[in-house]
């Protein structure tokens, strides 16, 4: 068994990252596997130098050992280019020139838009039907432009697909859910979806473990998977750690930090009592 546990360097975790760390190790150990931590860094405009080394360290406060040196996203885009490379192969990518202003605006004149607070808007598929003269045109002008999986084309190309989730049981894809989500852009030459399924198949993770509000991606995740003639690993979709209104922790949560945590005095069994009083709620 192979493990992960993949952060952005963009601020100190918190309890809820505690939780997820603690579970992926935990389930590791347990089944005599390996561990390994990766730093989920594609998004350079937000990653902060020193948090690689404070995310160890909070790891380590915790008794948390990984296998191996970590890696870093930033130092695989050749990877993610290659993946992308065959996906654009089997002719299920298209450029999409809308604004993010534009995708909102259109959104709004098609009556089932989510409507969900914080969730993704799912991109209406504007760009998805231009001919391939009017693609090239724009972009021999130079339109800025990202590239989206086109998913109706790919799930067809694909058939039916499951996934394991061992917290839910057999679970059928559905392709649709996110909608034709974006692989890659000008100014980072992949996306989280690509990036993530590129990486768990480089370092043989065999169970994936990550908070339930990720189920939905994992079934564009298993999409790519097929696409790209990769293993599927075993999901565990985990609760989330929440504060005492119930809301999900997030990285502005500063007085529930791991550092801050520590600052204050608290042990890391601490934490464990912590994580077990949220989870009780």
């Amino acid at each position: 068994m192979i493990t992960r546990f993949a952060p952005s360097p963009t601020g100190h975790l918190h309890l809820g990252h505690a939780y997820a760390a603690i579970f992926a190790y935990e389930l590791a150990m347990e089944n005599s596997g390996r561990f390994l931590l990766r730093f989920e860094d594609i998004d350079v405009t937000r990653v902060r130098s020193r948090y690689y080394l404070a995310i160890e360290q909070d790891l380590a406060w915790l008794g948390i050992h990984w296998d191996g040196v970590a890696i870093k996203q930033t130092d695989r885009l050749p990877a993610y280019i290659e993946s992308l490379n065959k996906l654009k192969s089997l002719d299920v990518v298209y450029p999409c020139f809308c604004t993010r202003r534009e995708i909102q605006q259109e959104l709004k004149s098609i009556a089932h838009a989510p409507h969900d607070a914080g969730e993704e808007a799912i991109y209406p598929g504007t760009c998805r039907d231009l001919s391939p003269t009017e693609r090239a045109d724009r972009i021999g002008k130079g339109a800025a432009h990202c590239l989206r999986l086109n998913v109706r084309l790919a799930s067809e190309l694909a058939g039916p697909l499951m996934f394991e989730d061992k917290m839910k049981g057999l679970i059928d894809v559905d392709p649709l859910l996110l909608g034709d989500v974006v692989l890659a852009r000008k100014d980072i030459a992949t996306s989280y979806h690509l990036a993530v399924v590129t990486d768990d198949d480089f370092q043989e993770v065999t169970d994936v473990t990550r908070g339930e509000d990720l189920l939905s991606s994992t079934h564009v995740h298993r999409l790519l998977q097929h696409l790209l003639n990769m293993a599927a690993p075993v999901y565990h979709h985990h609760r989330l750690i929440v504060d005492k209104a119930g809301k999900r922790l997030a990285k502005r949560d500063a007085d529930l930090s791991l550092a801050t945590l520590r600052q204050q005095g608290r042990k890391s069994g601490d934490i464990l009592e912590m994580l077990c009083d949220s989870l009780n709620n």
